[in-house]
């Protein structure tokens, strides 16, 4: 009979535990939690200090009837779920649940799972920390009292089916500012120009890039006249070298993997989406089937915010290296970053458990995903401790009557860490012809090359750049980015399109009413400084109960006045002049979790529904019909003919009723202006001088 059990959180990981700790120790799975707070009611009782009431999940009974019997007959339960504040509520909740004595249990963690490890933490088994528990205590409850509290009143407001979330509300904003951003951008038109020049000697000609003027001002050419005057002035004139510059730089090694960094690693090179790549590290971390070692642990634990990595960790992959690729190859020194200020260190980087697994060792024992993932994890941990890639660079400047032109060229001169991890296209500057310059070489001119460009509005944000500026800002943590945008995809508040993200009609609607009704709920600020505060209950400065107590009067009041306030953004069944192709009643436009569409106002006895096309007062410049909001199979708005298919017109952007004046073109709504839809044209007038213009015209016309 085993003398001890030891609980772990999924069966994957119990079986490769299992492995390591022989007969005298059975190894069970709590399938996660076994205890939450209720899904019927707020679970946080407001009036007896935020207690908050647990229940035993649905369905757990019996595998908790199976734990309590297995820990009676035990010796010694050791709790083993995950080493953060989630793995270590969970095995709070477990001890009480299956009503364990204090001297029969210990907690241990293992930050990756092999037999040094797990038997490690044994020998290192410890009292559950309470300041981790009461961290979670604290998300979970902020989380619950903000969803439940909130989610009540968009239902109310907006019909059925929406729900507010502390972080995602956070994230929805800033998926709507980015999208308000786009939308009010206003194109620059701005300048490129080249000299093509003869080298003296060489038979060979030498490309220089405008830069400015002589005393190193740069200079932005934004428009014709500005370029013909430097064209004029330059015109005859002799180019000179002024400059030549040779030196030597370095690139350095990216740092291992954190969670955030990996996730936006794996979006950009493997299009893998923020909860795959979770997905599928998880797979990598509790065990994989590896031909001739068994069920094995290939990663550290993948949740983390830390570079770090351990002594014995480190002092194997740079013996690997020296091994494999030279001691020339090895770093000297600690090249980790320094902890930011959200960065809580309590983990190790996500590595290899053994850098002698390498990729294309087992490759057949993986997924081709697995392996992708994996790979991409070796190979930047491997290259995190090597050598820097080092370059020969060689920079030019040349003048022309008072203006400043530059080239430069660039060659790898030893590969460093780029002979294991090229992420990214190397793109080689090679100028054979600026390599065997000198100060004295003469130059003659060419000709002249120039194009004309203008400014592009800030990206859309995808997974990796949202997960990027979540970080960056103090919002969440490493385990709640990928929930997070799943949360809102599958809200329908916004939509994923190759890879963008765009804000839906719903969304739209939904985070209008949190800015007005719950503006600190979605102040990027406030979302911070509550994970700071948690961050503070972890390391036992804080009680957690103090950050609700100070949190929830502000939010009761919000809640109490948006009941009161927002009655008017209701939005009413509104009768049409459509008829019902069933009853023959006239429809009327409802609003559902997927946004307007037209119902019959006879339902539940017709349950006729259509699409709702809204139309925005303007002619379709293509065949003069109304222009109405459409939105794609995924929900993203734009606007479109309603005669679609047979006219093609569509537009992003909010098309203007008003025609430019400069090309007679049609215009675009943007922020508080109206500009041509031809960035060639280029008219463009704010909405303000617009109608000052026309009421003027209208005084006219009144008095003539």
């Amino acid at each position: 009979m085993s003398k001890n059990l030891v609980i772990v959180e999924s069966p994957a990981k119990a079986k490769t535990i299992k492995k390591f700790l022989g007969r005298n120790y059975k190894v069970m799975a709590s399938n996660g939690h076994v205890r939450d707070l209720p899904k019927s009611q707020l679970g946080v009782d407001v009036d007896n200090d935020f207690e908050p009431k647990y229940i035993t999940i649905r369905g757990k009974g019996p595998l908790l009837a199976e734990l309590r019997k297995e820990a009676k007959k035990a010796e010694k339960v050791y709790l083993a779920t995950d080493p953060d504040r989630e793995g270590e509520a969970i095995s709070w909740h477990l001890s009480a649940a299956l009503k364990l004595d204090q001297d029969k249990y210990s907690r241990i963690t293992f930050n990756e799972i092999t037999k040094d490890a797990v038997k490690n933490s044994i020998k290192q088994a410890r009292d559950i920390d309470m300041d981790l528990v009461d961290a979670q205590q604290a998300r979970r409850a902020l989380d619950r009292i903000v969803g439940y509290k909130i989610s009540p009143v968009l239902w109310n407001k907006v019909k059925r089916g929406l729900s507010a979330g502390r972080v995602q509300s956070v994230a929805l904003r800033l998926i709507c500012d980015r999208e308000e951003e786009i939308n009010s951008f206003i194109p620059k038109e701005y300048w490129n120009l080249e000299a093509v020049l003869d080298v003296e000697g060489s038979g060979e000609q030498l490309t220089v890039k405008f830069l400015g003027d002589k005393d190193g001002n740069a200079i932005e050419i934004q428009s014709k006249d500005q370029l013909d005057k430097i064209l004029e002035e330059i015109e005859g004139e002799d180019f000179v070298i002024s400059e030549l510059k040779k030196s030597t730089r370095s690139r350095k090694a990216p740092l291992p993997f954190t969670t955030s960094t990996l996730q936006q690693e794996a979006s950009k090179t493997l299009n893998f989406s923020t909860s795959k790549t979770m997905r599928i590290a998880q797979q990598l971390y509790e065990s994989v089937d590896i031909k001739g070692h068994g069920s094995v642990g290939l990663i550290t634990y993948l949740r983390t915010d830390s570079t770090r990595i351990s002594e014995s960790a480190d002092a194997s992959v740079r013996e690997y290296i020296k091994d494999n690729y030279g001691s020339e190859y090895v770093i000297s020194g600690n090249p980790n970053a320094s902890k930011g200020k959200n960065s809580q260190d309590a983990h190790e980087a996500i590595r290899p458990t053994s850098v002698d697994f390498a990729p294309s060792e087992i490759k057949d024992s993986l997924s081709r995903d697995q392996y992708r993932l994996y790979k991409l994890i070796w190979e930047r941990f491997v290259a995190s401790r090597m050598q820097p890639a080092k370059y020969e660079t060689i920079s030019i400047k040349v003048n022309a009557n008072g203006y400043r032109f530059s080239a430069s060229t660039s060659k790898l001169v030893f590969q460093g860490f780029l002979s294991i991890y090229k992420q990214e296209k190397e793109e080689e500057l090679s100028n054979q012809v600026l390599a065997s310059m000198t100060k004295d070489t003469t130059l003659t001119f060419n000709k002249i090359n120039y194009s004309k460009h203008f400014t592009k509005p800030p990206a859309h944000y995808n997974e990796a750049s949202l997960v990027k500026t979540l970080e960056e800002l103090g919002i969440g943590r490493p385990s709640t980015y990928a929930p997070t945008i799943t949360t809102l995809i599958s809200r329908r508040y916004i939509t994923k399109e190759e890879k963008n993200l765009y804000v839906t009609e719903l969304g739209e609607i939904v985070n209008d009413i949190m800015l007005k009704a719950f503006p600190t709920i979605v102040d990027v600020n406030f979302t911070a400084n509550l994970e700071s505060l948690l961050d503070a209950v972890e390391e036992g400065k804080i009680n957690w109960k103090t950050i609700i107590r100070n949190f929830y009067p502000d939010l009761e009041s919000s809640v109490e006045s948006a009941e009161k306030n927002l009655e008017k953004i209701e939005i009413a069944d509104e009768e049409t002049d459509i008829p019902c192709d069933l009853c023959g009643r006239n429809m009327v436009i409802k609003y559902g979790p997927h946004g307007k569409f037209l119902g019959c106002p006879g339902f539940p006895e017709c349950r006729n529904t259509k699409p709702y096309l809204e139309k925005i007062g303007v002619a379709c410049p293509k065949c003069g019909k109304d222009i109405v909001i459409r939105k794609t199979k995924k929900g993203r708005k734009y606007y479109g003919c309603e005669d679609n298919p047979e006219c093609d017109f569509m537009s992003w952007q909010k098309p203007s009723k008003h025609t430019c004046p400069s090309c007679q073109g049609y215009m675009l709504e943007k922020g508080k202006n109206i500009v041509c839809h031809d960035e060639e044209c280029g008219y463009q007038i704010s909405k303000e001088e617009l109608e000052d213009k026309l009421e003027k015209s209208d005084d006219k016309n009144k008095e003539s």
